[in-house]
């Protein structure tokens, strides 16, 4: 792939396209699907690469894990995860959005996934909540900074980018945009799911 043509698919291929946030950060993404909405077009995209997400990793069971969303002021603690994902032939990629992991990660199992599942679902029955996270998300690594335990953790769920198309260019939606056409994208996605 190109740096001048990355929404050229090879035949047979899901399109891609290049998205842009505000701070001048890349996301490579597959096209989903195209909402026209107030003369845009609206592209619902994924991830090329994998989406993770960094956690700072509780101590005790009285603490819960802490999303890291300030990722900016971790950059020491992501120039570890660099060199414990090398030591798997991956990559972490600092994308527009969401950090993003590129090589080649094992897909999970969907038959462990489910008995994992129903291990945790017979085992938790008054710890909903507990159990909802971790259902949430896959440890990708565990490693320690500064006697810390920290994860790079993959969302189980389908991790969903909106943007906008300016030309040839996809500039990703966010504050006050993303509120305005959020709703008016489900409900255009949920009638094509119903009449399709």
């Amino acid at each position: 792939m190109t740096a001048d043509s990355p929404a050229m698919p090879a035949s047979g291929d899901v399109p891609t396209l290049v998205v842009r946030d505000s701070n001048g950060r890349q996301l490579l993404c597959f096209l989903e699907e195209l909402i026209p909405l107030d003369g845009h077009d609206y592209a619902l995209l994924t991830p090329v690469d994998t989406p993770v997400c960094l956690v700072r990793i509780a101590a005790d069971d009285d603490e819960e894990d802490e999303l890291i969303e300030e990722l900016d002021a971790a950059e020491s603690i992501l120039s570890v995860a660099d060199v414990v994902l090398q030591e798997h032939d991956l990559t972490l990629v600092r994308s527009a959005v969401t950090l993003t992991v590129s090589g080649e990660l094992e897909e999970p199992d969907p038959d462990e996934l489910e008995d994992e599942l129903a291990d945790e679902d017979d085992g938790e029955e008054s710890g909903e909540e507990s159990g909802e996270e971790s259902d949430l998300y896959e440890m990708l690594i565990q490693f320690r900074v500064e006697e810390q335990d920290y994860g790079l953790y993959i969302p189980l769920d389908p991790f969903f980018v909106v943007a906008r198309l300016n030309g040839s260019e996809a500039v990703l939606v966010e504050g006050e945009e993303f509120d305005k056409v959020q709703a008016r994208i489900e409900k255009e996605l949920e009638e094509r799911e119903q009449g399709g």
